[in-house]
């Protein structure tokens, strides 16, 4: 791990999507709206080794329920208790209805109904996320999503795993299809002949899927940019214990992807010390050099001179992740406005938020915890105003909005308020 001082950091980091990939992957889009299915085999075959006809890009919705009876038992109690808190979670941020009147004989309101159809990227190039499955599917059908399509890329033989079908089947999706990568987000987003376009694409992915469901925003509404993953830890405890816990959780974090980004924020030395050590000694040991050689070149320690300089500085980077392990911890909480999700105290890992304590791990990444919040239930309805004025209403109310409607130049929206009112 690198370690910097706070201004030869601000210099350091990337930013954004290199230019590269985001040409390699408006070419894919382009292919898959012009030659549709034949575009998402061909691409299938070359990036996943996996050869499939057209009738093979949809998985048999028998085999969800298959996958989901024969599971492990130990592993079906996990998925339910985690699918439970997840629903509860995401319930409790269910907006209400409401009408006000904001003049006599004026009433306006707000109601929210739901999309009616969503996208779900699931990634599956180095693992099966089973809990990603939970995190972008429930939060669709607890907002009354009648049409939830998961997407994943197909493993050896064009086989979805097992785990990933039994939590779509548990979670309410509706259809599993064998595709990933910028293809799929452009299947979503444009359809082909076997996959209609949706209204709204979720989920995370590596950069090249991030990138597509930049490049497709234009036509279709996207969550945000979710990937590759992020975690900026601040702590200032000396104690070898909590540095080796720390360092754990960069090595968790670290292990998701080769482009993830990992970042230790501290005033201390010996923290910044104690930390690389247990990096340096925790990397490999449970495999996945290969993965962890690449994000690790990029981790690093970034040394501030207090505490109010680290604030600053999470505020800019706005980190997808945050976890804060430090004295006074409530007082840099309340000086945060720029995170995705953020972890209180040594017993809060990233990691457990990544699956079961029933908060999102599909988040803002790339500085987009500045404009940006985690997927919720909310991602997943759209709100239409009501207004309705009795005549006295409009009567109160209308000399002001013909006033402004005159002041703009319009004379028809003018004319439209003084007919109701009564005048010429």
């Amino acid at each position: 791990m690198k370690t910097l001082d706070c201004a030869s950091f601000k210099l350091w980091r990337p930013e954004g999507v290199p230019e590269q990939v985001m040409e390699s992957v408006r070419r894919i889009i382009s292919d898959v709206k012009k030659r549709g299915d034949a575009a998402l085999l061909e691409y299938t075959e070359r990036f996943d080794g996996v050869k499939l006809s057209a009738q093979e890009i949809m998985v048999d919705l028998q085999d969800m329920k298959k996958a989901y009876d024969s599971a492990p038992e130990g592993l079906k109690k996990s998925i339910i208790n985690s699918a439970e808190r997840i629903k509860k979670f995401q319930e409790r941020q269910l907006p209400e209805p409401f009408t006000i009147e904001t003049a006599p004989g004026v009433s306006v309101g707000v109601r929210f109904r739901p999309i009616s159809s969503a996208g779900v990227y699931i990634p599956g190039g180095r693992a099966a996320y089973v809990s990603t499955v939970l995190m972008t599917v429930l939060p669709a059908k607890v907002a009354g999503v009648g049409d939830c399509a998961v997407f994943t890329p197909p493993k050896e033989g064009g086989r979805v795993p097992d785990t990933i079908l039994a939590a779509a089947y548990l979670s309410g999706a509706d259809r599993i299809y064998r595709v990933g990568g910028p293809q799929a987000i452009a299947a979503m987003a444009y359809g082909t002949e076997s996959i209609g376009r949706v209204e709204k694409i979720v989920g995370p992915g590596n950069i090249y899927v991030t990138a597509a469901k930049m490049l497709v925003s234009w036509d279709v509404a996207i969550d945000m940019p979710a990937g590759p993953s992020e975690l900026v830890i601040y702590s200032d405890l000396e104690d070898a214990r909590t540095c080796e816990l720390l360092a754990a959780d960069l090595l968790a974090q670290a292990e998701h992807d080769p482009r993830a980004k990992v970042i230790l924020i501290t005033p201390n030395r010996e923290v910044a010390k104690q930390v690389e050590g247990f990096v340096e000694g925790g990397a490999g040991k449970f495999g996945k050099e290969e993965i962890l050689g690449e994000s690790l070149s990029n981790a690093c320690i970034v040394l501030v001179r207090d505490r109010q300089e680290a604030i600053k500085l999470i505020n800019e980077i706005a980190p997808e992740h945050l976890e804060l392990v430090c004295e006074d911890v409530e007082g840099i909480l309340n000086e945060v406005v720029n995170a995705g999700a953020i972890f209180v105290g040594e017993y809060s890992p990233v990691a457990i938020g990544d699956y079961t304590v029933g908060t999102n791990h599909v988040l803002p990444t790339m500085g987009w915890a500045k404009r940006a919040s985690p997927l919720s239930v909310r991602d997943f309805l759209k709100a239409s105003e009501v207004v309705r004025c009795t005549k006295e209403g409009l009567l109160g109310v209308g000399a002001d909005g013909r006033t402004l409607a005159e002041a703009e130049g319009m004379p028809y929206h003018a004319n439209s308020i003084t007919l109701r009112m009564g005048e010429r």
